[in-house]
């Protein structure tokens, strides 16, 4: 199965120097949890809740004067278009990413997440050889992806 059959198209941009209290704004009124960074009409880095829960709220910055571009994560993972979920599962797993955007080229055309590769029908066989195959090469999970991919470690 290829990721553009899983993936999520209607990706939420927002621009590099855009206010994190109006980002967190966004995110909210979408219900997501991650908003793509775009400079120039480019993708640039990903703003996640972790991003704003660690550099905003733990360091008791004001959301207002600071820009998304100071906390976003970068560089940007992204992902290809014609990749299949297994090559998107390992490079997840390998970079310990929850969400991987999707680019054609250079532009954004989706964004798959760790879960949304989970829910797939019949996916189950090959996360397990995913991670089967990471462990021996010494992977070891990181504590925030263990929910997700909790049920399939042996």
């Amino acid at each position: 199965m290829d990721i553009k059959d899983v993936m999520v198209e209607e990706v939420i941009v927002v621009n590099a120097g855009t206010r994190v209290k109006d980002a967190v704004e966004l995110m909210n009124r979408n219900e997501i949890g991650c908003l793509i960074v775009e400079r120039k009409g480019s993708p640039i880095g990903i703003m996640t809740e972790r991003d704003i829960l660690k550099k905003i709220i733990c360091q008791s910055k004001d959301p207002e004067e600071v820009q998304v571009s100071e906390i976003m994560s970068k560089p940007l993972v992204v992902g290809k278009i014609d990749m299949d979920l297994e090559t998107a599962a390992r490079l997840m797993l390998k970079r310990n990413l929850k969400k991987l955007p999707i680019v054609n080229g250079n532009e954004l055309v989706g964004l798959i997440t760790l879960t949304d590769i989970v829910r797939v029908d019949h996916v189950e066989h090959l996360l397990i050889k995913v991670i089967e195959q990471l462990r021996k090469d010494g992977w070891v999970p990181p504590r925030k992806m263990k929910k997700v991919i909790g049920p399939y470690i042996a």
